[in-house]
């Protein structure tokens, strides 16, 4: 119980005499009778820290004054009962690991407080875990908001979802249509494996791979697309560090009868209408001339969002051949990994999605 005291005060939960609770973001008051109890930080584990994707998450949370992050010292970071202990005392897990590591580590959390949000292809596909592209349809910020368990997308998965998504719900591409999608990534999609490779003297300039027809990341293309068939996937690496482009060639004929490139291109406009990070650019190659996007007045750079968790949509199309390539542009980093973790960290903490990105 205070007396006539002055307080100011930021993130504070204030209890009258009532019973009533208010929570303000910043208030100053006088009163007789009030008790604060000042709310805790949220406690975020990075389990991973130290591989490509948990180093950026790190960098991402570390000028928060809005958090506290809990770490592993470098002697425990294999150490299954210290990393346990840590999973199960944090609000929130950001698993950065290789697929079975993270399944182990998943079934640790032994209570219905902690959030997990893993960056693996492990649990992409789970109809127990929430996909975590926010921009997926108009309800899915809410089911991430609302889960404890949330699986971050791929980052090719990301530019191609957000593509198709919008044109197989609205019509334009048919659910059983045979689509082909080319990629290309910054040479840190790798990890430190391949970092270390392009970083030397002894690397190729450009490298397609994925010639097994079979990429970890074709089930989540096709799931969170609505597509019935699994497209035709060839990413490749090239000596950029952080970028990528998702590019989609579609002919005509594989598009709702009378489509135009104009039509694709309002579709994509309403659907992310609003949305914070991911924007549609100006119609076309002249269009995305004239806004300055093409390189040297022709190309499209795959580094240009490097660091951000922004993704550039463009609609490339020649209405008289009946033939248009779909293109998405963002950071494999960002929103195609670290950037997106955050922006559901944010959103299952239930704060602005933007904040710290």
């Amino acid at each position: 119980m205070f007396s006539k005291s002055v307080f100011s005060l930021l993130l504070a939960t204030v209890s009258i005499d009532n019973g009533e609770a208010f929570t303000y973001s910043s208030i100053s008051l006088r009163s007789s009778r009030v008790n604060v109890e000042l709310a805790a930080k949220k406690k975020i584990f990075i389990d991973g820290e130290a591989g490509t994707t948990g180093l950026q998450v790190r960098d991402r949370l570390a000028t928060r004054d809005d958090l506290e992050i809990i770490s592993i010292s470098d002697d425990l970071r294999k150490d299954a009962g210290e990393r346990k202990r840590l999973i199960n005392e944090a609000d929130c897990v950001i698993l950065c690991l290789p697929d079975d590591a993270s399944k182990e580590a998943a079934s640790w959390v032994e209570n219905d407080r902690t959030v997990l949000i893993d960056a693996s292809t492990a649990f992409r596909v789970d109809d127990d875990w929430t996909y975590g592209f926010p921009e997926l349809s108009s309800s899915q910020k809410d089911s991430i908001k609302s889960s404890k368990r949330i699986s971050n997308p791929g980052c090719y998965p990301t530019g191609f979802i957000a593509l198709i998504r919008p044109l197989v719900d609205a019509g334009i591409v048919g659910k059983d249509a045979p689509l082909t999608v080319n990629a290309v990534s910054g040479y840190s999609g790798g990890g430190k494996g391949l970092i270390e490779i392009y970083e030397g003297d002894d690397h190729e300039p450009w490298g397609a791979y994925g010639y097994s027809m079979n990429h970890k990341h074709l089930p989540e293309m096709a799931k969170y697309t609505g597509l019935n068939t699994k497209p035709i996937f060839q990413p490749a690496v090239a000596t950029f560090a952080q970028g990528m482009v998702v590019s989609v060639p579609i002919h005509y004929s594989l598009l709702k009868d009378g489509t135009t490139g104009k039509d694709v291109h309002d579709a994509l406009s309403k659907y992310y209408d609003g949305s914070t990070f991911v924007k549609v650019m100006p119609l076309g190659e002249a269009g995305a001339k004239d806004a300055g996007l093409l390189e040297r007045g022709a190309f499209l750079r795959p580094d240009t969002l490097a660091d951000t968790n922004n993704l550039e949509l463009f609609v490339f199309h020649n209405d008289d051949e009946g033939r248009m390539v779909l293109c998405a542009r963002l950071d494999n980093l960002g929103k195609g990994a670290s950037g997106a973790a955050v922006q559901n960290l944010n959103l299952s903490l239930g704060l602005e999605e933007s904040t710290g990105l």
